[in-house]
């Protein structure tokens, strides 16, 4: 059986990690049979990031991997009926949805107003989890903030850049239906991981004020969720 391994739960959500959620949210939708394991650990994952897949004696990492050796492997309808122009937007979607990742990644980890909260919501949630382990990522994440650059800027500028990201999406989504049409496909999946993400937190960071004040994000969110089955897991 397909295995995927992600983070932990959170917030009624399957992964508090969007490529996570991702994954977790297009093989739902696209009705494959797996068990879904919360680790930590990332050793055993390829290039140590989470999530991987287990296929057999395939082990894939990278969302995107993941999602292109399913429908490959599979033979997955679920984008099939996509014209050219409609794959270039999913991936310029995939590709946003990336840089909003780290402004999502910072509100969680360094932004002294919210980090409280989510090391709290953590630790209540998980009990396996320890405050020194959760510390340890928060100082990796600092590092890689500066590294990649958006550590370096005030955080009113950072969620500025964020919550473009979530305006170019939610400005394709329209009153009903999901990105190209009645029926979700691959990007909503993407979407979901990390409109979700946002939207349960039960932290109140500008993020999700954004998300709340555009009643497309809001429904598309739901819709995916209940479709789904939420946090409904496979397997632990």
């Amino acid at each position: 059986m397909l295995k995927l391994y992600s983070y932990p739960d959170l917030f009624g959500v399957a992964d508090n990690n969007p490529f996570g959620l991702k994954v977790f949210a297009f093989m739902r939708l696209s009705g494959l049979d797996f068990e879904h394991r919360h680790v930590l650990d990332t050793s055993l994952a390829p290039r140590g990031q989470l999530p991987y897949l287990v296929d057999g004696d395939d082990t894939i990492g990278d969302s995107d991997s993941i999602i292109a050796h399913l429908t490959r492997r599979y033979d997955l309808r679920i984008d099939r009926a996509l014209s050219p122009g409609q794959l270039n937007l999913d991936f310029m979607v995939r590709r946003t949805l990336d840089d909003l990742y780290w402004t999502m990644s910072f509100s969680r980890w360094r932004d002294e107003r919210f980090w409280p909260s989510f090391r709290d919501a953590v630790l209540a949630a998980h009990s396996d989890v320890c405050a020194s382990d959760l510390e340890a990522a928060r100082e990796y994440n600092r590092l890689r903030y500066h590294y990649q650059g958006i550590g370096r800027y005030e955080p009113e500028q950072i969620y500025a850049r964020g919550i473009d990201d979530l305006r170019v999406v939610a400005d394709l989504l329209g009153d009903t239906g999901y990105v190209f049409g009645p029926a979700p496909a691959a990007v909503d999946a993407a979407i979901y991981g990390f409109v979700a993400n946002i939207y349960f937190y039960e932290i109140d960071t500008p993020l999700k004020q954004y998300v709340l004040s555009r009643p497309a994000l809001v429904r598309h969110c739901e819709a995916i969720h209940q479709r789904i089955g939420g946090s409904e897991r496979v397997s632990a």
